[in-house]
């Protein structure tokens, strides 16, 4: 790792209105501060010489005493320089680097002797602040109302977003102008388990916007521990964004107690969509790991009992005969089973075995343990005790059977959202893991939160969600929770942290779809925090066909649920389909198969938001490339440029494309497959066909018998 830090300190027993600036260190970001004349804190962000964010003032609204809004004065700032690189436990690439410009804001209240500082980092693709509370006797412990951090826009911006709310993440994105929101949020709300929202112009972070000029905003939040998840809300007059703080079930926005501070607030900006992409601005704003050895985390692909329950109508429950469960007292052996119940023995040995087969490193199993019969809507507290399976579920017998064929299982806590449940009885159902060798769980809040008032983000419940990762890595456990708060790079501080969903993911499509540009979409907004377990994979998109009650379609070309691999980047990733569908089409779901999981490099060679992304990644420690291109229901043709392999090398790329009459809606599982030998010079023209995409993988040849026959490839569509 390489260091370097440099401070240079200024004393300024400042006048109100004397700016202090910060230059990235390539100078294409500036940002200035000043008090205004009433002493209120106020910073402008300029990009390559252009506003990007009007002045905008910053304090904080407290409960039952004297605002942080005004009246402050300077004490001193300081600014330093920093730069480093280091290497993540898993990632996009093998090296992050880490390198700022720093300004240290300390002010002072003089009417309430209070003290408040202001740190800013500027990067050159962006900028992070926050707000610190030094020790001190006048303000110790204190409730926030209200957080009075101000973005303001300098034009109307398109903007791609979805609907502010306490609860839920799992909307679809709308993309409009900033001034069309209030006309389009009604609109924009689709019905969720759980959902609460505050206002008609409130949105969410991260929240990507693209200005007139071809100037690209993304507003969002790091490191966000022991406090309220940031939402925005909108002044559409003034076009200015307000931060607004998930409250509390009193209606508080968060409890601190000196010293202490704020996650970061974080802007970035840039004039090209892929260096958004790559941006690690969200990570660096993180805190180096916490854990000294991390050889136990590692990254999974996994096949599970699961979407046969999303998409084919079968259930997670074990019987049909108990309008209600008590844990300590339902005798689950006198009861008839249902018959259908999918995390049964029989049916999970199936799966190990096509894991197995296939190389897939986990099996999750969904649906194992009692208590499924009123899991949800009850506001149930004592719901599951994530240790007793279901007599159908022979736990033993399945986790040695797993092991026996170099295969685990993965764990699955749903909470049911009884958060107070989950604690009571986490360190044993981590324990009982321990003792059949899970080495992963994923966890579910689906529902009201319990306790009862309670937000999916505010403070209270963001503890939980770090509690149970912290907790989790004594044990050696990974976790990947699911309706967990939005990710803000925390996993670079705690990366047994390999997953959150915190997003619409790929079980929407099996409810009432999602929109073809979805996933053109949340790389440049939910996935700037942090992986997302998306579960890709499907192939066959009529749901019809698993369940004739449904009439949903899976808004997606198969070639393109392939590059969903490498452009939706986690180390978790799942074959979400049933095992019988992929053997239908055993040459595609090969690139599944080949597709790595960690990464020394990635490349982001095309992007716009809500039109395409086309994305190439080397694996890690070998000469292997993948590429993945997803589009809109427009379609995309790329011409490739493959001058990011080795000169010195050969390989053999196969191409995974959508066939020229493929179609998202009436050819979803038309694809073409060709392969050959590709060099630095090799040009690839391809078109991923509406709502499609493609995918590559370009192996580094080892045995020179593996192209006997092959010839050189050119693909053109």
């Amino acid at each position: 790792m390489k260091k370097l830090m440099l401070s240079a300190v200024c004393l300024l027993f400042a006048l109100a209105g004397k700016a202090e600036r910060v230059s990235s260190p390539s100078g294409k970001v500036k940002l200035d501060f000043e008090l205004s004349k009433n002493g209120t804190p106020t910073y402008q962000i300029a990009y390559k010489g252009q506003p990007a964010i009007n002045p905008s003032t910053l304090g904080l609204e407290l409960k039952n005493t004297n605002n942080l809004l005004d009246g402050f004065e300077v004490v001193k700032t300081s600014t330093s320089a920093f730069d480093e690189t280091w290497q993540p436990v898993w990632g996009e690439t093998k090296d992050i680097r880490n390198h700022y410009n720093e300004l240290l804001v300390e002010l002072k209240q003089p009417s309430t002797d209070r003290y408040m500082n202001l740190r800013f980092r500027v990067y050159d693709d962006g900028v992070g602040f926050r707000y610190e509370f030094p020790q001190q006797k006048n303000l110790v412990y204190f409730v926030i109302k209200e957080e009075r951090t101000k973005f303001a826009m300098t034009g109307d911006h398109i903007a791609w977003w979805i609907p502010g709310d306490y609860d839920t993440q799992e909307y679809d994105y709308t993309e409009s102008k900033l001034s069309e929101i209030r006309g389009l949020m009604q609109g924009a709300i689709s019905d969720n388990a759980s959902q609460t929202q505050f206002s008609p112009t409130g949105i969410q972070t991260s929240l990507q916007m693209k200005t007139a000029d071809g100037i690209y905003i993304n507003l969002h939040e790091a490191a966000l521990i022991d406090y309220s998840c940031m939402h925005l809300n909108l002044d559409d007059k003034n076009l200015t964004f307000e931060s607004w703080l998930t409250p509390d079930a009193q209606g508080d926005k968060g409890y601190m107690q000196s010293p202490c501070h704020t996650p970061w607030r974080t802007v970035m900006v840039s004039d090209d969509a892929r260096e958004l992409l790559a941006s690690n601005l969200i990570l660096n704003l993180n805190d180096p790991c916490k854990y000294e050895d991390t050889s136990w985390i590692k990254p999974v692909k996994y096949v599970g009992v699961w979407w046969e329950m999303i998409a084919g109508s079968k259930p997670w429950a074990y019987t049909f005969d108990l309008p209600s469960v008590k844990l300590d007292e339902t005798d689950y052996t006198k009861v008839k089973p249902n018959g259908i119940h999918p995390a049964n023995t029989e049916n999970v040995k199936k799966y190990i075995d096509f894991a197995a087969e296939h190389g897939f490193d986990q099996v999750l199993v969904e649906g194992w343990n009692t208590g499924w019969e009123d899991w949800f809507g009850h506001s149930k507290d004592y719901v599951f005790d994530f240790m007793t399976p279901y007599p159908d579920f022979d736990i033993k017998y399945l986790n040695e059977y797993a092991h026996s064929k170099g295969v685990r299982l993965m764990m699955h806590h749903e909470t049911s959202a009884s958060v107070r449940n989950y604690e009571r009885h986490m360190k044993a159902a981590y324990e009982l893991m321990n003792q059949y060798g899970y080495n992963s769980v994923k966890s579910g809040y689906v529902g009201n939160i319990i306790p009862r008032g309670e937000y999916h983000y505010g403070q209270w419940m963001n503890n939980h969600y770090l509690y149970a990762v912290t907790e989790a890595a004594k044990h050696k456990i990974m976790v990947n929770a699911h309706e967990a708060v939005r990710p803000t790079g925390l996993c670079r501080t705690y990366p047994n942290l390999i997953g959150n969903e915190s997003a619409r993911g790929t079980e929407y499509e099996a409810f009432v779809g999602s929109k073809p540009f979805h996933t053109t979409v949340l790389p440049f907004t939910r996935l700037q925090g942090g992986p997302m377990d998306y579960t890709p994979g499907i192939f066959e998109m009529d749901i019809n066909k698993l369940n004739p009650n449904s009439h949903s379609h899976v808004n997606s070309t198969l070639a393109r649920q392939l590059a969903l691999y490498v452009t939706m980047y986690s180390p978790l990733q799942m074959a979400a389909d049933l095992p019988e569908n992929y053997e239908r089409f055993m040459d595609a779901f090969q690139f599944i198969k080949d597709v790595a999981l960690d990464w020394d490099d990635s490349r982001y060679l095309e992007a716009e938001p809500g039109r395409y992304i086309t994305a190439a990644r080397k694996a890690k420690g070998a000469n292997d490339w993948f590429i993945g291109c997803t589009s809109n229901e427009q379609g995309h043709t790329s011409v490739l440029k493959l001058d990011f392999l080795d000169a010195d090398k050969q390989y053999i790329a196969t191409v995974y494309a959508d066939a020229k009459d493929a179609d998202y809606k009436t050819n979803p599982q038309a694809y073409v497959i060709r392969k050959g030998i590709v060099s630095p010079k090799t040009v690839l023209k391809l078109k991923a066909a509406p709502g499609g995409g493609y995918a590559i993988s370009i192996m580094e040849v080892k045995d020179k018998a593996t192209v006997k026959g092959l010839k050189t490839l050119r693909v053109s569509q």
